[in-house]
């Protein structure tokens, strides 16, 4: 298999992989049962209380988002479905289904998570939640900072369990002093959404503006969960290490594209990712129960590992260089599209295309 391929492939089958069923009616897993206004979470003392290891009060805060965010979103193009931010909630239920947001550690008697007896609760203890945590519960305190959500007129506090609560920030004063970078880039995000999307420029350039503020946020937040949560991912075997792994190492080349993440790309590219976690005694791309297309999706991320060895980052370095431009990168869009869903796209002309693509920045 061509290396290169293998590459572009783990790039969308990471940041936006899931298992095979990933919506229902079109939209994220129980995205009907989730609230969709401040006034249905609770309350306590006129705070409102967000419980985020309650799967629908996590996905709430998503559903809050992105309807808050919809009337500066008409650059993505006609429709509700168009929103850049669809992929976040799209993960959150492919890791409910896939059984990513139960405790993984061994010996665990824990019922949280599990479909047959706690299915809408989520684990502190899981990685994948933790993950999950900086790219919910951070851009959602940023938004009602900047009055985005709730127009600067509500108070907030996110519950945390005591036994990890030194793990995590509950306020936007406390994440902002634990997380300042990531905290930085979503008020930057939230604050400028209204003013791109009443400025002059045309719809492509509002659009690629708006997707690298957000694509920005989305990759140090990520790399600020990856350093807080490392000793939860400790707890699971080595192939779904690896895998984890392959999915943050990809953020870099989604990110240098600008991509368009709306629900109808994201659940284009959601299928393959595994939907179950995986044993130490799983070797892809033969796990018998698993399917054809998840077993490919795992020997993609083994060879993301060796490529990142074999090339020493250089291919993303020169990814990065030639997303140069608003056109650079509606190409390279085009170009992990094509790669990934083109059988006969030429994957070994690449570099070569990359390396034009750079000289003419």
């Amino acid at each position: 298999m061509d290396f290169i391929r293998a590459v572009a492939a783990v790039v969308l089958l990471a940041l936006l992989g899931q298992a095979a069923v990933v919506t229902e009616n079109g939209l994220p897993i129980h995205w009907d049962k989730a609230p969709s206004a401040l006034s249905q979470l609770p309350t306590v003392d006129g705070v409102i209380q967000v419980n985020p290891w309650d799967y629908l009060q996590r996905m709430a805060l998503y559903k809050l988002l992105i309807n808050s965010t919809d009337p500066y979103m008409s650059s993505m193009g006609p429709g509700d479905k168009e929103s850049p931010l669809w992929s976040l909630p799209l993960q959150l239920g492919w890791k409910l289904r896939s059984g990513r947001l139960t405790d993984p550690s061994p010996g665990s008697s824990s019922t949280c998570g599990l479909e047959s007896s706690e299915p809408i609760c989520i684990s502190p203890q899981s990685w994948y939640a933790c993950m999950n945590y900086y790219m919910s519960v951070l851009p959602f305190l940023a938004a009602v900072q900047t009055g985005v959500v709730g127009k600067g007129e509500i108070q907030l506090h996110i519950q945390v369990p005591a036994e990890v609560a030194q793990d995590y920030c509950s306020s936007f004063t406390d994440c902002s002093t634990k997380y300042p970078d990531a905290m930085t880039k979503w008020e930057t995000f939230f604050q400028s959404l209204q003013q791109i999307s009443n400025s002059d420029d045309t719809d492509f350039s509002k659009k690629d503006n708006i997707l690298g503020l957000l694509w920005a946020a989305e990759e140090v937040s990520l790399q600020t969960a990856s350093s807080a949560c490392s000793e939860r991912q400790k707890l699971y075997s080595s192939p779904e290490v690896r895998f984890g792994q392959g999915w943050l190492s990809s953020a870099a080349y989604v990110s240098a594209a600008h991509f368009h993440a709306n629900i109808e790309r994201s659940e284009k590219f959601m299928a393959p990712l595994p939907s179950r976690v995986l044993q130490e005694s799983d070797r892809p791309p033969n796990i018998a129960d698993l399917s054809a297309e998840e077993n490919h999706s795992l020997y993609i991320f083994g060879w993301m590992n060796s490529v990142n060895q074999l090339l020493g980052g250089s291919l993303v370095n020169l990814w990065r260089s030639a997303m140069c431009s608003p056109q650079a990168r509606e190409k390279g869009q085009g170009l992990l599209h094509d790669l990934i869903l083109d059988p006969k796209f030429p994957g070994s002309s690449l570099m070569a295309i990359l390396t034009e693509m750079t000289t003419s920045c």
